[in-house]
């Protein structure tokens, strides 16, 4: 073999490499999150409908994971007796004529101006992964086809196919997967949500893949320089495009790590007054940390609280949690307020279901509520929901729907309106059937109709 001969093929060996270090890095960097830094996940071929005038720019999705109960939160039940409403018997006005929400809720109480309740959520479905799955895509289990969550449809259209270019992903969840259902479905595993990890009620924010626990910004500079002094093939090559294809990758994952756009998971730049107000908690600072990631672009922000999964010990439980999420989310919405965010911002408050209005007194749930996705509430507030308002109505004991029923589809559909997606474009589906964003009464999609109520 020749001399030129010899040094082409270590040559292309070693842009093959380089390629293979960029993508591993990238990989490392952004997990299920997909190859954002790429060619914004290879849809140049998919072009987003132009979309009318939207008000919201952004969705801040509260999953309460579990099923919260409607009785203790939205729709209090007073005069149902003892065995409905248990040890949580007096409801509280808000500061809108009219609307009372549960006694362990007086934060949120003051905010009703700014949101709007929906009491007449149903579905019928009582199973955590498909009342999930259902909640979350507006889809009906059980088809050839497995539907992307709203998440991932609002990171297609508003993300990579709508013009944002931060270099924060589109789609984040703080702090940990759900882990109910695949919520990218069909438009595949690059539009699954990046999974921040960590707690950002810690001292500091570890934030898988951006922020590295016990491994200062300056030794990651200092390594990042060590690794340029080794990189010998970057002189060897100078023009070659796939080199600096590798090096523009570099340069924004370092701008992640150590730049600006990394730092808006570091909450000590947050004033210590404002992090009290938050809760210094796991679900309080994620409050903080999603009006930080709103502020910055950021597309769409889940927060998975845990812990409403409630059939033993639910009054003991209640106690604990609701002031937590009470003080977290009312704080949320007068920081959007107060920054001028909220009317671009949409907040979307639900679980899977709601819980079984007559308390579960008999052994083993021994005061516990278990599964009801017949009827149990929503709160949106924001992004141009009009608040203080009711949305249907519960019957006396919270069982059944008694009037205006609300669909999953009707409510994914109305924030998408709002939002300047149209629930009839479609979703690049992998074989070119044909897909929808929002299904349809030819889908046999159970609809109510959207919320022009409140919008």
């Amino acid at each position: 073999m020749s001399t030129n001969a010899f040094s082409s093929k270590r040559l292309d060996q070693m842009r093959e490499n380089a390629i293979t270090r960029r993508e591993a890095m990238r990989r490392a960097m952004f997990g299920a999150a997909g190859l954002w830094l790429g060619d914004h996940l290879g849809l140049s071929a998919f072009a987003a409908p132009q979309p009318p005038t939207a008000k919201a720019r952004s969705v801040i999705q509260i999953w309460m994971w579990g099923g919260p109960s409607h009785l203790d939160t939205w729709d209090p039940k007073p005069d149902a007796g003892y065995d409905y409403y248990g040890a949580l018997k007096t409801p509280i006005a808000t500061n809108v004529d009219g609307i009372q929400v549960g006694e362990l809720m007086s934060q949120l109480a003051k905010q009703a101006d700014k949101y709007a309740i929906i009491r007449s959520m149903t579905h019928g479905v009582n199973a955590h992964e498909t009342a999930s799955y259902l909640v979350q895509t507006a889809r009906q289990q059980g088809g050839r086809d497995v539907y992307p969550c709203a998440g991932a449809v609002v990171s297609l259209f508003k993300g990579h196919a709508g013009g944002y270019r931060g270099l924060l992903p589109p789609y984040i969840v703080l702090t940990q997967p759900q882990g109910r259902f695949d919520e990218a479905g069909f438009l595949g595993s690059r539009f699954k949500p990046f999974a921040t990890g960590g707690d950002p009620g810690a001292q500091r924010f570890a934030v898988e893949g951006i922020v590295a626990s016990g491994i200062s910004d300056k030794r990651q500079q200092d390594r990042r320089n060590y690794l340029h002094s080794l990189n010998t093939l970057k002189h060897a090559a100078p023009n070659d495009p796939q080199m600096r294809a590798a090096e523009q990758a570099e340069k924004q994952a370092y701008d992640l790590i150590l730049g600006d756009a990394g730092k808006v998971f570091d909450l000590s730049t947050e004033k210590s007054e404002l992090r009290e107000r938050y809760g210094r908690n796991t679900f309080g600072q994620s409050c903080l940390v999603a009006r930080r990631l709103v502020e910055r672009g950021v597309p769409y922000v889940t927060i998975n609280y845990q812990g409403w999964d409630t059939h033993k010990q639910h009054f003991q439980t209640m106690r604990r949690k609701l002031p937590e999420m009470d003080r977290g989310v009312a704080t949320l919405l007068q920081d959007l307020a107060d920054r001028g965010l909220l009317a671009s911002t949409i907040i979307w408050w639900s679980g899977e279901f709601g819980r079984t209005p007559r308390v579960q007194w008999e052994a083993p749930w021994n005061g516990g509520r278990g599964h009801w996705g017949t009827c149990f509430s929503a709160m949106v507030a924001g992004g141009g929901f009009k608040g203080g308002r009711v949305v249907g109505a519960s019957d006396a004991k919270g069982e059944e729907v008694k009037e205006r029923p609300v669909y999953p589809a009707d409510l994914i559909g109305t924030m998408y309106g709002l939002l300047g997606i149209d629930g009839n474009a479609r979703l690049p589906h992998p074989t070119g059937q044909l897909a929808t964003v929002v299904p349809n009464a030819s889908d046999d999609a159970k609809l109510g109709g959207r919320l022009t109520e409140i919008v």
